[in-house]
């Protein structure tokens, strides 16, 4: 077993980050080396003092608004980027990682299949992570998991597929003020359309990627995508940690999404989040429907919870991710996740 403890580093320090470090804590064989932020808050700040732990036997590890101060040439084994939704705004984030030579996984949405949405760069964080000699992965709950990753596995006891649906309904309350901002938690019906028409309001982020693995997992050649957006509105006032409404406001988005094969829809998605969902009545749950030989009907309620999700799918996968071959890789390339439960340093080749 390897000796050293697997350095990580974390770059993005709200609700997602702050999360995964609090789970890392927790686990065997880790240490935490550093942490970037630019919330002036915690800039200069412990970690420690940040998440109300106790600190114990860990390293001290101080909050740095500039990323150069935390990671430099394979300073560490892995970084857990936690900062942005869209491939394009975390590009020079990733390069600038992959360059210090060091393992990514990415929390960005568009991150779980880049190839989606932006094919070029996709091939560029390829290339770059393989002259380094490291790996890059995008993952979390959905897209990485529950309407993609998940019912790729699923379709592996079935001689063919006809077509899927695959129903998400979910509480947006674990996440961060980023995620409430592109749901237009808050605001009034006018300024959601407004924000919709300016590209200002995006909804859920992540159906084309998770259709699109789906579709390349089956070798099935969607050749179409289609998208809707609908706002939710409360009618009771609601208010989670980073997100409030009042009643006839914005609470969440519906979203719904199409795989398409010669004008045929293959698979269809639907997604509506919402902040407490509860208030209003409403149950949560996973549900997947895939017909074909034989068919598959899968039912989890209430939902799996989207923010515990995304922070164990992130840690879950670093093992994965430091053991993998140089490049960019999705949740289709590397072994199935699991909950660490012993130290990680036994799950790891040898050095």
């Amino acid at each position: 077993m390897r000796k050293a403890k697997v350095k990580v580093a974390i770059w993005g320090f709200g609700a997602m980050g702050s999360g995964i470090a609090r789970m890392i804590l927790k686990k065997d064989g880790f240490e935490i080396v550093g942490v970037c932020d630019i919330n002036p808050q915690y800039v200069n700040k412990s970690i420690y003092e940040i998440l109300n732990i106790d600190k114990g036997d860990q390293l001290g590890v101080y909050v740095k608004g500039n990323i150069e101060e935390v990671v430099s040439e394979k300073s560490c084994d892995v970084v857990i980027l936690a900062t942005d939704s869209y491939t394009k705004k975390a590009f020079l984030k990733i390069k600038y990682l992959l360059e210090k030579k060091v393992n990514v996984i990415s929390t960005a949405e568009e991150m779980v299949y880049p190839k989606a949405n932006e094919p070029e760069l996709a091939k560029m964080m390829d290339r770059i992570a393989k002259d380094n000699g490291v790996t890059l992965l995008g993952t979390g709950i959905n897209p990485g998991m529950m309407m993609d990753f998940l019912v790729i596995c699923l379709t592996g006891v079935m001689e063919s597929v006809d077509n899927m649906t695959v129903k998400r309904i979910n509480s947006l309350s674990p996440f961060g003020r980023t995620v409430m901002e592109e749901q237009g938690v808050g605001l009034s019906i006018n300024q959601f359309n407004k924000g919709v028409l300016e590209h200002k309001i995006a909804g859920h982020v992540g159906f084309k990627e998770s259709i699109h693995m789906v579709s390349d997992a089956l070798i099935w050649g969607i050749d179409d995508f289609k998208q809707q957006i609908s706002p939710i509105i409360t009618q009771i006032e609601r208010t989670s940690a980073f997100g409030h409404a009042q009643a006839g406001d914005i609470c969440g988005v519906s979203m719904s999404g199409q795989g398409i094969k010669q004008h045929v829809v293959k698979i269809n998605m639907i997604h509506p989040q919402q902040i407490e969902p509860e208030l209003a009545g409403i149950d949560t749950g996973d549900y997947i429907e895939i017909n074909g030989n034989p068919s598959v009907n899968m039912t989890i309620k209430p939902e799996v919870n989207g923010g515990i999700g995304t922070i164990a799918m992130c840690v879950n996968m670093i093992p994965h991710v430091i053991n993998a071959t140089p490049g960019l890789k999705t949740m289709i390339d590397l072994p199935v996740p699991r909950a660490i439960m012993g130290d990680v340093r036994e799950v790891l080749e040898d050095d």
